[in-house]
């Protein structure tokens, strides 16, 4: 049941505008607009061929960044409902927040990261950033997708300030902000002292819950552990009991399946628990209050906290470092280094829209030209780029 929209929640009548400015829609409030532009950018069709934990040959049952993002998309609006929140942000948001991340996953960013520490590293946030602000072109008078304000905050605090605050003004920075951020930020101010909207942090913990959830459900599919295994992990260890005295001598793949929702469940009603305690106490009036609170006011409660955080370590330690898994990541850690050596060394090979002026630019801004490139590939297109310049590829299974 939808909540009452709350004094807290952002009103799109109220939006702090665009970049640049558009006539408003007849039909389209501005943040539904915003959902719409993300889901018809290249950027978000590309996420279908893009790891989340397994690369797209190793089954069509895996998630993949787009089938992430559509089930944070999908909790994300669930909770925005019950806490009387702007969906269409939220969704937005959900949709959005992994834009930038490269091919071949965590293991992509960590390849880019190494080949550009020299020039301020790869950071995946800042990297959507670019992808919304500059690097999507589809409107003939600015490039990006002219993203409103909120959205872009979103986009960027969603997992809180990037600077510390004085007394609610901006302060001197604790430390570097990712390239792009801090550069877009002197033309676009997004107070980065500040949290982001309750539509941010919605998206932002909905996206815990969906990597937590779909992780457990693809390593089971995998065999990488089994149900037994998570029997001593806090809180799945209860609800496996519950569900095997509930459902006695129940099929494996349905045992799981009731796992995961069972899990999915309990995590979004914890966040609605701790949520309404939070809001109870704060009392925003309005989204600015939301913005100058001390703390974040979407998360769990403190004991699920705790075992969500059990969760991430087991998965941490017998998936993310499985030895299957970690063998074919290196592999594609080597394919994203030597796609960007390549590139770099050779920069007649990249496409005639992605070359450098005629008369060069700064070693910098070509590197970062070389990886915005790369940062873009799907995990097929990068397997297949590498294959055309190289005579060996790494088979990646």
């Amino acid at each position: 049941m939808a909540a009452p929209r709350g004094a807290y929640a952002c009103d799109p009548a109220r939006s702090r505008g665009r970049q640049f400015d558009e006539p408003p829609s007849e039909t389209r409030s501005a943040f539904r607009r915003d959902c719409d532009r993300v889901i018809h950018s290249t950027a978000f069709r590309r996420l279908k061929y893009k790891t989340q934990v397994f690369v797209f040959h190793e089954g069509d049952h895996y998630r993949t960044r787009l089938t992430h993002s559509l089930e944070v998309a999908q909790i994300a609006r669930a909770l925005a409902r019950r806490l009387g929140l702007d969906e269409d942000l939220t969704e937005a948001l959900a949709l959005a927040h992994d834009l930038g991340h490269p091919p071949f996953g965590h293991s992509g960013e960590r390849a880019l990261d190494r080949c550009l520490k020299a020039f301020g590293g790869f950071d995946h946030n800042a990297q959507t950033l670019r992808v919304v602000t500059s690097l999507e072109h589809r409107y003939p008078t600015f490039d990006g997708l002219n993203l409103t304000w909120e959205t872009l905050e979103g986009i960027v605090k969603h997992n809180g300030p990037l600077l510390p605050r004085a007394d609610g003004r901006p302060s001197a920075k604790a430390a570097p902000l990712p390239v792009g951020i801090e550069a877009f930020n002197r033309v676009y101010d997004l107070e980065l002292w500040s949290f982001a909207s309750l539509e941010a942090q919605v998206a932002a913990v909905a996206d815990d819950i969906a990597y937590d959830a779909h992780d457990i459900d693809d390593g089971l599919r995998a065999e990488l552990f089994s149900i037994e295994d998570l029997t001593d992990v806090p809180l799945l260890g209860g609800l496996i009991a519950a569900i095997d005295r509930r459902y006695p001598a129940l099929a494996e793949p349905l045992r799981a399946a009731e796992l995961i929702r069972e899990l999915i469940s309990v995590l979004i009603q914890a966040v609605m628990n701790e949520t309404a305690g939070r809001l109870a106490a704060a009392k925003p009036a309005s989204v600015d209050a939301v913005r100058r609170s001390d703390r974040a006011l979407v998360a769990f409660t403190p004991e699920v906290a705790a075992a969500e955080t059990a969760i991430k370590r087991f998965l941490w330690e017998r998936m993310y470092r499985h030895p299957r898994v970690m063998r074919i990541m290196n592999d594609a850690e080597a394919v994203v280094g030597d796609l960007f050596a390549c590139y770099l060394r050779q920069p007649e090979e990249l496409p005639e829209e992605w070359l450098p002026p005629a008369d060069g630019e700064p070693p910098a801004a070509f590197a970062r030209r070389v990886c915005n490139y790369i940062a873009g590939m799907t995990d097929r297109y990068a397997l297949t780029e590498h294959q055309r310049l190289f005579d060996s590829t790494p088979d990646l299974r």
